[in-house]
C-alpha cells in the first residue's frame, strides 16, 4: 500500500532532513566511507507510505528510535529496522525503491526483492508481531524511527555504525538530526521515549534531556547479550516500565 498525497505534517521534518543528509554526503566520503545511502531519497515513496500509514496522528505514543539504518533492513526497504519479509508481510507496504547514486559493488539495493534478512529487524519486529498480530494495534500507541538515516560502507561493503564514526565526521550530521528529532518529539508530544541501543538512548537524553528515557538492548547479534533471549529479556524490561501492553 503507498500514500495517494502526504497528509501527516511529519513529512516536512523528513523532507527537509533528506535534503540535508544529500547535501552532506561528499563531505562523508572519507576513507574508510566508500559509499553513503541515504534511504529517505532512493527508497523515498516506501519511507513515506510507512509514515502515512503507521505515524500515530494523536498525542501519547511511545517513539522508539534506532541509530541509522543496516545494510538489509533499511538499507533496503527505506524502513526503520526494515527487514524485508517484515515491511512485506506484517506491514504490507509496497512501493517503488530505486537505486543510490553511488552504490557500492557489494551491497546492491534490491528492495523487496532481497533475499537477504536484517536480523536486528528481524528480531525486533518479531517480538512486535508476537505481541501484536496486527500493525495496526502497535502503532495505534507506538512508532519507530531513526536517529540518522544514512548508512556507511567500507571498502568491502561492510556495515559501519554511526557509532564508531570519527567524531569530525559524525559532527556533520549531528545538528540536522538532532533538530529533526526533536521537531519530531515536538510534533508527536510521545508519552515515553524508547532508545533501542545506548546511541540512541544517549541522543534522546541529548535532544530532550527534560524528558525520561528508556534504554533497551540493541537487537544486533554482534552483541552477545542480544544472542540471549532478546525478545524475553526487552519484553520484561519494556512491561516492567509500564511501556508495553
Amino acid at each position: 500500500m503507498s500514500p495517494t498525497h502526504r497528509t501527516h505534517p511529519i513529512h516536512p521534518i523528513y523532507s527537509e532532513l533528506n535534503n540535508q543528509m544529500n547535501a552532506l554526503i561528499p563531505d562523508l566520503l572519507v576513507s574508510p566511507i566508500e559509499a553513503v545511502y541515504n534511504p529517505l531519497d532512493y527508497a523515498g515513496a516506501m519511507h513515506e507510505s510507512y509514515l502515512e500509514t503507521y505515524c500515530p496522528r494523536e498525542p501519547g505514543c511511545v517513539l522508539f528510535m534506532g541509530m541509522n539504518p543496516g545494510p538489509d533492513g533499511m538499507g533496503q526497504t527505506g524502513i526503520p529496522f526494515g527487514s524485508v519479509p517484515s515491511v512485506r508481510d506484517y506491514l504490507g507496504l509496497e512501493a517503488p525503491i530505486h537505486r543510490p547514486p553511488l552504490e557500492h559493488p557489494k551491497k546492491p539495493v534490491l528492495g523487496l526483492e532481497s533475499p537477504k534478512t536484517e536480523p536486528s529487524g528481524k528480531r525486533l519486529w518479531g517480538l512486535i508481531e508476537e505481541d501484536y498480530p496486527s500493525p495496526q494495534d502497535f502503532f495505534r500507541e507506538n512508532f519507530i524511527i531513526n536517529y540518522c538515516p544514512l548508512l556507511f560502507l567500507g571498502p568491502r561493503g561492510s556495515n559501519i555504525a554511526t557509532s564508531v564514526l570519527k567524531k569530525d565526521l559524525q559532527a556533520l550530521f549531528l545538528t540536522p538530526c538532532d533538530q529533526a528529532i526533536r521537531e519530531i518529539i515536538q510534533l508527536l508530544e510521545p508519552r515515553a521515549l524508547v532508545g533501542i541501543g545506548a546511541y540512541a538512548a544517549q541522543a534522546f537524553r541529548r535532544i530532550a534531556p527534560t524528558r525520561p528515557v528508556t534504554q533497551i538492548l540493541h537487537p544486533s547479534p554482534a552483541s552477545p547479550l542480544a544472542n540471549k533471549d532478546w525478545k524475553g529479556t526487552v519484553r520484561a524490561h519494556l512491561e516492567a516500565e509500564g511501556i508495553w501492553k
